[in-house]
């Protein structure tokens, strides 16, 4: 799945990737290869990117939306700080 993660002052991320868990409005969520087309509202937390089965990147996020279709997720955020 291609995932491009977006903020209004630079592109956080743009690559192939395994996965991405985000914070919903209503509580977290997973999106994995092939997944139906959904657009979502993101709150405040913790979105996890799954470059593959074990490696893995950590951001902050201020909320946003994501948006899938067509195995490509763009994610939409107001801002990121990366988790080390």
């Amino acid at each position: 799945m291609h995932l491009e993660v977006l903020s209004p002052e630079r592109s956080v991320y743009s690559g192939n990737v395994y996965g991405v868990q985000l914070p919903g409005i209503e509580g977290s969520f997973e999106i994995l290869e092939n997944h139906a087309p959904i657009i979502a509202s993101l709150g405040k937390g913790n979105m996890k990117i799954l470059k593959d089965k074990n490696t893995t990147e950590h951001f902050q996020i201020s909320g946003g939306f994501v948006e899938v279709l067509n195995n490509r997720a763009v994610v939409l955020i107001e801002g990121a700080a990366p988790i080390a």
